[in-house]
């Protein structure tokens, strides 16, 4: 055989073995090696004996010259190296060049030749470790080739006797073998680069519709499992995934099931396939492939195949999310994965609202607590203020009582939430009344109301402490008195209200340990202020923390602004 007809014979083998290695690759555990070996040692073990294998099949696919194999090994054991690493290309290596070692242990070149292929598959491994993921690539392979195999052949002219035979070999096999080798392994590196750039695409796909999802769903999911927000969740995913059905299930009823078989799987009713039943107690998501595996009890019902995983909340199975396949619309391992990942996200989602409910209910009793901390303090001015009129004026007195059961009865209706800014002036009217009537002409009011603010709903005992404050902190340090100034008007479609007093005023380090708490439990300490303050906050947020200054001897300014709700 001629160096010509060897070359031919090595390329057609080389063609079968590509083409056996791309059907070897397509299959889903081989697939699901992600094609990495780094982040595992049983995986790096089953990549290395995956190429020594190949490596087997490369020997097994040459051709028999001179007692000599001339053969393809050099391309897979170099590939396996630049694609492993050295553990991986040292490990296949050595396994083909056992073997071609063992296979003919008496042979005329069986030492050098299985020597070189172990010493190609470490060389490779080690390109791999300086390179970097820049070794994946068909340049480098193909060059490793022709040195590699052009080392084997000075191998074979070294170790081999007698001489003149292994100088007639290597006149015959050297020509094909390094370059159907050199292009071998040029091709086998693209071809793994082809399959991870494809799987690279599809788990961008996975992600984009998965997150799509995720971002019309997460606001209905935050609200808990439900007949509604499953229907909603539900629709989204059918209208975006191409299956024939969407179902949402918790532990025993169905929540929502968009598209065929909704005829018979009705919401709110009890979960009919047996399959779904079977999930909820092991926790295992399964891919059914067969009506009879599904286990519906409806004769005529439309379903052939099933995707079923778990929905779960702090480790326990609260529900099912189910893809459902007809013959029309098969459904494919792709969407298994997408079902996994909306399963896993949809979980977060349904935790998260558990930790949102107790944030709100935290935040709730904190605002009762401030409330609870005001009230006592407004109280206590006022029925002083009262009772030191019963000696002198009890007419005034009944009115001032009036105004403080007038005041004391909205106040203790915690339960209406938001109250109309005309109400909240009614709590400040009730205060001034009993305060004015106390300091007399050292208190002065300036109200001015924005026509059409009095209907904005604004959170109660809002206003009036810090009135309170202006008062009792500001203006009544001063001898003369002074005036405390109200104004509300609308603006950028929020109501901005100021308090302000041409009072004592504070310096900066006093307003700081007033904003910071430090004062929170003083009853001379601006309790009133640091208090609403802290309740605008837990209401609105940061971006609507009221602003405030203050300047010794001129006075302190109090603004704030309350965006519109029902």
């Amino acid at each position: 055989m001629n160096t010509y007809q060897i070359i031919l014979t090595l390329a057609e083998r080389f063609g079968l073995m590509v083409g056996l290695v791309f059907l070897f690759m397509t299959i889903m555990p081989v697939q699901r090696m992600h094609f990495t070996t780094g982040d595992s040692r049983l995986r790096t073990g089953l990549v290395t004996v995956l190429f020594g294998v190949l490596g087997i099949l490369g020997t097994y696919t040459g051709n028999a010259v001179f007692d000599s194999v001339a053969n393809l090994r050099a391309m897979v054991v170099i590939t396996g190296g630049l694609f492993g690493g050295p553990v991986v290309g040292i490990g296949a290596g050595f396994i083909a060049g056992a073997h071609r070692i063992l296979m003919d242990l008496n042979g005329f070149s069986a030492y050098p030749c299985g020597i070189a292929t172990a010493i190609e598959g470490l060389v490779a491994g080690l390109v791999a470790l300086r390179m970097g993921d820049r070794a994946m690539n068909w340049r480098t392979g193909s060059l490793l080739a022709l040195a590699g195999e052009s080392m084997h052949m000075g191998l074979v002219l070294l170790m081999s006797r007698p001489f003149a035979d292994a100088v007639a070999l290597v006149e015959i096999i050297a020509p094909p073998m390094i370059l159907v080798n050199a292009f071998g392994a040029a091709l086998f590196v693209e071809v793994i680069n082809l399959f991870s750039r494809d799987r690279d695409r599809r788990d961008s796909l996975h992600a984009q519709i998965i997150l799509d999802i995720a971002n019309m769903a997460v606001s209905y999911l935050r609200m808990g499992l439900s007949l509604e927000t499953a229907a909603a969740t539900a629709e989204i995913i059918h209208s975006r995934v191409g299956v024939a059905a969407v179902a949402i299930t918790d532990t025993r009823d169905v929540l929502a099931h968009v598209g065929a078989g909704s005829d018979h799987h009705l919401p709110g009713r009890a979960i009919r396939t047996s399959a779904t039943r079977e999930v909820i107690e092991t926790g295992e998501p399964t891919f059914l492939h067969s009506s009879e595996a599904i286990g519906c009890n409806q004769a005529d019902c439309p379903m052939t195949s099933a995707i079923i995983v778990p929905l779960k909340k702090n480790d326990e199975i609260v529900g099912t999310l189910k893809f459902y396949g007809s013959r029309k619309l098969p459904l494919s391992a792709t969407l298994f994965e997408v079902a996994n990942g909306l399963a896993n996200l949809f979980s977060t989602q349904v935790e998260l609202e558990d930790i949102q409910i107790k944030e709100q209910m935290l935040a709730h009793a904190e605002i009762r607590r401030l409330h609870a901390q005001i009230n006592p303090h407004f109280l206590f001015n006022s029925l002083n203020t009262i009772t030191s009129f019963c000696r002198t004026n009890s007419e005034r007195a009944r009115e001032l009582l009036m105004d403080l059961s007038l005041y004391m009865r909205r106040n203790l209706d915690l339960s209406r939430g938001f109250i109309p800014l005309s109400e909240e002036l009614e709590q400040v009217r009730s205060y001034l009344a009993i305060e004015q009537a106390r300091f007399g002409e050292r208190i002065r009011v300036d109200s001015d109301i924005e026509d059409g603010c009095e209907t904005w709903p604004i959170p109660p005992l809002i206003i009036q402490p810090l009135v309170e404050n202006a008062i009792r902190h500001g203006v009544l340090g001063r001898e003369r008195g002074g005036t405390v100034s109200l104004r509300a008007r609308r603006e950028d479609g929020c109501l901005e209200i100021s308090v302000a007093d041409d009072g004592v005023g504070m310096d900066r380090e006093t307003l700081d340990r007033v904003l910071s708490g430090e004062c929170a439990d003083s009853v001379t300490g601006g309790i009133g202020m640091r208090n609403c303050l802290s309740r605008l906050e837990h209401i609105y947020g940061r971006q609507f923390s009221p602003s405030v200054c203050s300047t010794p001897g001129e006075g302190t300014t109090i603004r704030f602004r309350v965006p519109k709700r029902a």
